[in-house]
């Protein structure tokens, strides 16, 4: 049985990874457990490890498997999945024998950072796990260059897989393209009439800028890290 906290820092991972494709910093995970510090948020993560919801993938530290949810949370289209979180070094990215793998073409550089000239060309292919791509739409990937969304789980040289549309709700990891020039990976948030395109480093300032001037190109799905 899970205590309340435990409960509701898994049902957070869970509604994050599901929404995102990546999971919460340990800070958003203590904001939104209103703790203190990020000592709790382990303590919470090893106590459901011990009780079998979550497991650490040996030579993996940074990544976590989901392996259950209890019935006082939504399981609806719930499927155990490998998440990469904030908890140490990270990990190789690698596919099971026996998963499909799709090629998606890698559009160039995305600026986690300072917004950087628009990507248009194919470099190269890169393979991804096919139960990563969402619905029908088209998907494509990016290289980050830069690192203003280390908080968001998002580092210089990852590749990022994105689901082409037009549209995000206020939250969604986007690329967004800025003045019809300039191409960005920000969390984006709608405030009235403006468009705010947030980092996930206290290091990198909000920008705001009017509606007009910012067009959504694709939400992040997924993130791939090789060393």
């Amino acid at each position: 049985m899970l205590t309340r906290k435990q409960l509701e820092l898994l049902d957070f991972i869970n509604k994050r990874v599901q929404r995102d494709g990546i999971p919460p910093s340990f800070d958003e995970m203590k904001e939104a457990l209103d703790l203190r510090s990020k000592s709790g948020i382990h303590r919470l993560i090893t106590a459901l490890e011990e009780r079998g919801f979550i497991r650490r993938l040996a030579h993996r530290a940074r990544a976590l498997e989901i392996v259950k949810l209890p019935d006082a949370i939504d399981t609806h289209g719930f499927t155990p999945r490998m998440i990469n979180g904030d908890l140490s070094a990270p990990p190789n990215q690698t596919m099971a024998v026996g998963v499909s793998a799709v090629e998606l073409p890698v559009m160039g550089q995305i600026a986690a950072g300072v917004p950087i000239e628009a990507l248009q060309h194919e470099h190269h292919r890169v393979a991804v796990p096919g139960k990563m791509l969402s619905g029908k739409s088209n998907h494509y990937a990016l290289e980050v260059k830069g690192d203003s969304m280390i908080d968001a789980g998002i580092n210089d040289g990852d590749v990022v897989v994105i689901r082409e549309t037009q549209t995000a709700d206020s939250g969604d990891i986007v690329v967004a393209l800025v003045e019809g020039h300039e191409a960005t990976l920000k969390r984006f948030r709608r405030h009235g009439s403006s468009i705010a395109l947030e980092a996930a480093n206290p290091a990198f300032e909000t920008r705001l800028y009017r509606d007009d001037q910012v067009k959504v190109q694709g939400r992040l799905v997924g993130l791939i890290r090789t060393y």
